[in-house]
């Protein structure tokens, strides 16, 4: 069975914001379930390295954060560089862990008449994640020629916004239409968890935080470290299998 964990770049923004941003980023890494414990023991003994205590998130290695729980805020900027760049090793060492990433076009997708809200832009960002997810899961099962199954996980929110992604979720599974995916490998619903309790989602969150770099700053050095382990196509493709552009149509 494959984990994929998800976590976003930041806050979606409102379509009220005088200035939003420009992109805004959903990642995810799957994980084979046999994977896990070794990739969280290594997690764990990354941390004790650099006596890193509590929870792990990108935002946290901004030279300015004040965050009254920062767990890296000890370390010298130069550590932490070290600390992501062996984080992200863990992930690119291990041939089998995939990423796959959404990248919204916030602008653009708010013109689009069904897209109002925080809750829509993140639904339409997740939606082509999760088809990738179901895409990986059925190339891997013709390789092995074995059905493989998978689950996602997703932090946390809010009640309101977890129980609307969780409805939207299923309705999303459940639809058999010309215009939908088969998620015939999925497992249950999608589970949301608090970041600081799931080793996957702080993970998650440090990608995503690489690959919002990218985009938001065209600062590709952290992306650059992460980039092996992104899905592509048998030629080498990375748009439309590890990489989805949202809105489909007018992303810029």
């Amino acid at each position: 069975m494959y984990i994929c964990f998800v976590d976003e770049s930041g806050t979606p923004p409102k379509p009220t914001q005088t200035r939003p941003a420009a992109y805004w980023v959903l990642a995810s890494v799957i994980v084979h379930e046999a994977q896990w414990q070794n990739i969280s023991s290594e997690f764990s003994a990354l941390k004790r390295r650099f006596r890193v205590t509590g929870e792990v998130k990108w935002r946290y290695f901004g030279p300015h954060n004040r965050d009254k729980d920062n767990s890296v805020a000890h370390l010298s900027e130069d550590e932490r560089n070290q600390f992501r760049e062996q984080m992200y090793s863990i992930l690119t060492k291990r041939n089998s862990i995939k990423i796959i990433y959404s990248v919204c076009s916030v602008e653009a997708a708010f013109e689009k008449p069904r897209i109002n809200t925080q809750d829509d832009l993140y639904f339409e960002t997740y939606k082509p994640l999760s088809e990738r997810f179901q895409y990986f899961l059925q190339d891997i099962s013709r390789e092995i020629g074995a059905t493989q199954l998978g689950i996602v996980v997703a932090d946390h929110q809010g009640r309101k916004q977890d129980e609307s992604l969780r409805d939207e979720h299923q309705r999303m599974v459940r639809e058999d239409g010309m215009f939908t995916s088969n998620f015939d490998n999925y497992i249950e619903t999608i589970f949301l968890t608090p970041s600081h309790h799931s080793v996957g989602i702080q993970f998650a969150d440090m990608v995503a935080g690489a690959i919002g770099r990218r985009f938001m700053s065209n600062d590709r050095q952290f992306y650059n470290m992460i980039e092996s382990s992104f899905r592509r196509s048998t030629d080498g493709r990375l748009l439309g299998f590890g990489e989805v552009r949202v809105p489909r149509q007018g992303w810029r």
